[in-house]
């Protein structure tokens, strides 16, 4: 029983689609149900292809920073521990893997874009992009290296170091997705995609993926905990802290006001 999300599977595609909340934030329950359907999926010789998508505005608005505020030391490692794995286990995912990105797609939101091997997004004032600095959260080499497959190292890092959230134009412009649609047509554009690669054969296309993302899966898979200690350990700084109370309060102010 999956409480994080839905899932439907139609003649061999399996779409997962977000649903937690109104902005799907993702928090450890979300990762691990998503690690361990993930790891069936693979194994299902009855599914070729996925696609996850979010709800209408938000894909994921990224790491539930109310929630993982309150983790305690241990929560907060296993769930940095379990996050990043999920990273390296969708970025391996050996079959085909289509994002149809529903909305608003900062930090984590993004992350679990880029680890698929197309990007549709709904056109709307939304946002996407990784901004994890400003949130005060320190970046692994893992997720800029993710970033730079898509985007080249130089526009990788100048974005992650400035937070860059891009509108869906300026994804597009950047390479960060690489279709944009009206809203009503996310699913079949995503669709049609996926299924032109579910018609190639599945060996053939599974191993050629495998080759060519042969460096980043070594990279998302390499021991991380040097980088992982550091990460923690300016998550728990009181600066870090205060800044994660102010967003919290505004994340509160605007839920209720939304309600």
């Amino acid at each position: 029983m999956m409480n994080t999300f839905q899932v439907n599977v139609q003649d061999r595609l399996a779409i997962i689609s977000l649903d937690r909340g109104r902005s799907n934030p993702i928090n450890h329950q979300m990762v691990q149900e998503l690690a361990a359907f993930i790891k069936d999926l693979e194994n299902d010789d009855a599914v070729g292809g996925l696609i996850i998508t979010g709800k209408e505005g938000f894909f994921s608005s990224g790491i539930d920073l109310i929630e993982a505020y309150d983790y305690n030391e241990e929560q907060s490692k296993a769930f940095w521990v379990d996050f990043l794995d999920l990273q390296r286990q969708l970025a391996a995912f050996k079959k085909p893997l289509v994002a149809a990105i529903s909305g608003h797609s900062p930090a984590g939101g993004c992350v679990m874009a880029i680890c698929c091997d197309y990007r549709v997004m709904a056109e709307g004032k939304f946002v996407i992009g990784l901004n994890e600095i400003p949130v005060g959260i320190i970046v692994p080499d893992s997720i800029f290296n993710l970033y730079a497959f898509w985007l080249g190292q130089r526009k990788a890092y100048q974005y992650l170091m400035e937070g860059k959230l891009h509108t869906v134009n300026e994804a597009l412009e950047a390479g960060l997705v690489d279709e944009v649609c009206p809203p009503e047509q996310l699913l079949s554009r995503a669709e049609k995609k996926i299924r032109a690669y579910m018609q190639m054969n599945a060996f053939t296309w599974s191993q050629s993926k495998l080759n060519l993302r042969k460096d980043l899966i070594a990279k998302l898979s390499g021991d991380q905990s040097a980088t992982l200690d550091k990460m923690l350990e300016q998550w728990w700084a009181p600066s870090t802290r205060q800044g994660l109370q102010m967003m919290i309060q505004n994340l509160k102010s605007k839920s209720t006001t939304a309600n």
